[in-house]
């Protein structure tokens, strides 16, 4: 059983990853090492892609990490008023 402090870090740590991930992926698109020429309209290179793949990667685990703390804390909640 995860504490609820614990649940508490959890959700806070999931919630990180899902607002500060995606405003990092806006940066990766606005920069230039990612486009072979004019942005969106030009082939994505492999500074876009790796970047991609880890940001996607970040976003899935953070919510995970999201839904895992969540249940916990509910978890936690709904035993402490048995």
């Amino acid at each position: 059983m995860i504490s609820k402090s614990a649940a508490k870090f959890l959700i806070v740590a999931g919630l990180f990853n899902v607002v500060i991930w995606p405003r990092f992926a806006k940066a990766i698109v606005d920069d230039d090492r990612a486009w072979a020429g004019e942005r969106w309209h030009s082939t994505p290179q492999a500074f876009f892609w790796v970047h991609a793949v880890l940001i996607t990667t970040a976003i899935v685990i953070g919510l995970g990490v999201l839904l895992v703390g969540v249940r916990a804390h509910r978890s936690s909640s709904s035993g402490a008023s048995r």
